[in-house]
């Protein structure tokens, strides 16, 4: 019997919930508790209830230590182990290079590893550009702990299949970052033995700061503190995104895409709303101009067929059916495909509903000028 059955049945015995046979080891299913019997319909179901106490047992040491893999700053938990930034670069450039960079500096996927340290942020221990606050920050530049950064590699990495690398793989991965961040030589051989004076080499080992909210208050975590609201540093934005003066430089893009495929231009040139007609409009009065706004006009004409078929052959398919109009504001809002042809009809662009319903009427009507 483990010890936490031991101290759940002596607390069940204090309960009055057991008798002492229980604690003794007894099989729950014999020993049923007074209490439980007599609030059970029948003998039989109280004993079914409590025959799964006892269910479960310790975990073994080695499962214990399959779970048990973290590493601490103090470096308890590192297993034995070594490995070069020579074999270190053979298995990022396999298996990390596709996420992080060649060199550790690729901002595509995740942010990057290496980048922001100088040399004097290795003999001071404090990365100046964290301070100073930087637009871009690097894992070298946050990391306080080579241990942290060999947990990681060992219980996380590679992305898509992790816990797959050996051991000598992760103290490689690690030496050939810190090459990369001029931590440690290109012929520098990284283990369990030498990972402490790395450690005193790091960009940011001085780094970590107590003067925040969660930090230990006389003793006590301080979980009341009152969150600080005023000259707050702006949160970094990382975009591809251009400034707005720049974005109109060649043209409205959303007109230069082939209109057929998943890829849309982002409109960059706002276009004029068309004007209200009239009271004494035309039918036909502004669609012209609703239908370009929608990109329609590109694949289709009023009278003639271009890429898809013509508004006229379209109000005359679908001549005398009553749900025609809401039929064909559907496929004009969620885009059609296998009906006139092979070619997909994209959805509509820039168009709200009431516009699409619009549109959809006229063309029923058949899109009278």
């Amino acid at each position: 019997m483990s010890r936490c059955e031991r101290l759940l049945r002596a607390g069940l015995l204090l309960a009055g919930l057991i008798g002492p046979a229980a604690v003794q080891g007894a099989s729950p299913a014999k020993a049923v508790p007074a209490k439980a019997a007599a609030d059970s319909a029948t003998p039989a179901k109280a004993a079914e209830e409590w025959r799964w106490l006892g269910v479960g047992r310790a975990a073994t040491p080695a499962e214990v230590r399959a779970w048990d893999i973290d590493v601490r700053p103090d470096f308890k938990g590192l297993p034995k182990g070594s490995g070069t930034v020579a074999r270190g670069q053979d298995v990022w450039e396999s298996k990390c290079a596709s996420c992080h960079g060649v060199f550790g500096e690729s901002n595509q996927v995740f942010t990057p590893v290496i980048g922001g340290t100088t040399p004097a942020d290795m003999k001071s221990g404090h990365v100046a550009s964290l301070i100073k606050g930087a637009d871009q920050r690097s894992t070298m530049m946050k990391l306080a702990h080579v241990s942290t950064l060999w947990d990681y590699i060992n219980r996380a990495m590679p992305w898509t299949n992790p816990r797959t690398l050996s051991t000598e793989e992760v103290y490689a991965v690690t030496a050939y970052i810190l090459n990369l961040a001029d931590v440690v030589p290109t012929d520098f051989t990284l283990s369990d033995a030498n990972m402490a004076e790395v450690q005193n080499k790091l960009p940011n080992r001085n780094g970590l700061t107590t003067s925040h909210g969660m930090w230990e208050v006389k003793g006590k975590p301080d979980v009341k503190a009152v969150a600080c609201m005023k000259d707050c540093i702006p949160e970094p934005k990382i975009t591809s995104s251009l400034p707005a003066f720049a974005r109109p430089a060649h043209g409205n893009l959303a007109e230069q895409n082939r209109l057929v495929g998943p890829v849309r231009g982002v409109v960059t040139v706002a276009q004029a709303a068309p004007a209200a007609a009239p009271a004494a409009a035309t039918p036909g009065a502004g669609m012209q101009a609703l239908a370009n706004k929608g990109a329609c006009l590109s694949c289709h004409q009023v009278d003639r067929k271009v890429v898809g078929p013509g508004f006229n052959e379209i109000a005359a398919k679908y001549k005398g059916d009553a749900k025609a109009v809401e039929l064909l504001a559907g496929k004009i809002k969620s885009g059609s495909q296998g009906v006139w042809g092979a070619v997909p009809m994209p959805a509509a662009m820039n168009l709200d509903e009431s516009e699409i319903a619009r549109l959809a009427r006229w063309i029923m009507a058949g899109a009278p000028e």
